[in-house]
């Protein structure tokens, strides 16, 4: 179960018109392929995917999962939107909510456990052996958890857990961390006790129907079995605007943090049959991200130059992300900046920007 339905407000005019797991990545992703591509490489062949705000370029962009090899006749990819019944509907109001409209959904397959994971971070991860050490433990829970800088712990779900890794508390967003073990938001429930949960949850006028704040804590105290999935690779939420420009920059470093050309698992993205990318003479590139359909005769230094992207001839591009279809006019100036989808900067314009407050540009 794949929750893609969250607006991620703090990427600001980002996702104005998309959904944040739509957003674009790495001049020719969009975030949800990296779990999407998760979910192929570990084995699964049914996911539903939740959607909700801004669905329209998300539903059109996921369709039938075949370019995650995710389109299945029995099983496969499912747009869940929230609906209404004889008796009634709502939007989703959490994270738990969520799932609990869908429990029918859940209900109609013949599984275990239920992986429930979040459509907007940036990593590569076998589901699998997370689930192998679920069923070991005997868990009724299992938690992916990344140690985090201390001094970033208190925006995360934070949990401490014993050598065993059971875990012992957990604590959404906490003011005081008690220590840097953070939730990924990928979460492996045993199916009948997912649902037993959720139908308890929603029984609770006083909760928000989220599992951070309720379920995982409610869990907790009436002593079920959660245990802790130690992961040791990248993983980036890009919540934020700084965050996503972050993120696309540790793909230029000298040893990318995230291999996107291992054949053996790929990062799968949706073919937009775009031309070759196209380098003029007059161009001068240096440590930079491009992909088809780009045309470059200005100068690019350490950027990521998205789908259909020109840059003309004397506009300079530098430290910066270009997302799809924009145009950098001659003359003009891009620094520290992210620009969003067709979007033109004029020319002569200036948008100079610094690694501590990342310009972002839309329109």
């Amino acid at each position: 179960m794949l929750l893609a339905g969250g607006q991620g407000s703090r990427l600001y005019a980002l996702t104005d018109k998309v959904a944040k797991p739509a957003v674009s990545f790495g001049a020719k992703y969009r975030i949800i392929d990296f779990v999407l591509s998760n979910c192929s490489y570990s084995g699964i062949d049914t996911v539903g995917v939740l959607t909700q705000y801004e669905p329209l370029l998300l539903n059109e962009y996921v369709g039938t999962g075949e370019s995650w090899d995710l389109d299945r006749a029995n099983g496969g990819v499912h747009i869940l939107q929230p609906y209404h019944s004889k008796t009634g509907g709502a939007w989703y109001r959490g994270t738990a909510n969520a799932i609990y409209q869908n429990r029918h959904f859940i209900k109609n397959f013949d599984c275990e456990n239920v992986l429930i994971l979040s459509g907007d971070h940036i990593y590569k991860m076998d589901y699998s052996k997370m689930l192998e050490e679920h069923e070991k433990s005997n868990a009724d829970c299992t938690i992916a958890v990344i140690d985090v800088p201390k001094k970033e712990a208190s925006r995360f779900g934070i949990m401490d857990y014993s050598k065993d890794k059971r875990i012992l508390s957990f604590e959404e967003k906490p003011s005081k961390p008690r220590s840097n073990h953070a939730s990924m938001g990928v979460y492996i429930f045993k199916k009948d006790v997912l649902l037993i949960e959720l139908e308890a949850d929603e029984l609770n006028e006083n909760s928000v129907n989220d599992f951070g704040k309720n379920i995982i804590p409610r869990m907790l105290a009436t002593k079920k079995n959660l245990f802790a999935f130690e992961y040791d690779g990248y993983w980036k939420d890009v919540g934020t605007v700084g965050s996503l420009w972050e993120a696309n920059m540790d793909l230029l470093s000298k040893k990318p943090l995230i291999n996107l050309y291992d054949n053996n698992f790929k990062v799968f993205s949706k073919n937009s049959h775009m031309p070759p990318c196209f380098v003029a003479d007059s161009a001068e590139l240096d440590n930079s991200l491009l992909t088809a359909g780009c045309e470059i005769f200005g100068s690019v230094k350490n950027s990521i130059i998205s789908e259909g992207v020109i840059i003309e001839e004397g506009a300079v591009v530098e430290n910066s992300v270009i997302m799809c279809g924009s145009v950098i006019e001659k003359g003009a100036r891009v620094e520290y900046a992210v620009v969003d989808e067709k979007t033109v900067i004029g020319a002569n314009v200036e948008v100079l920007g610094d690694a501590s407050e990342i310009k972002l540009v839309s329109g």
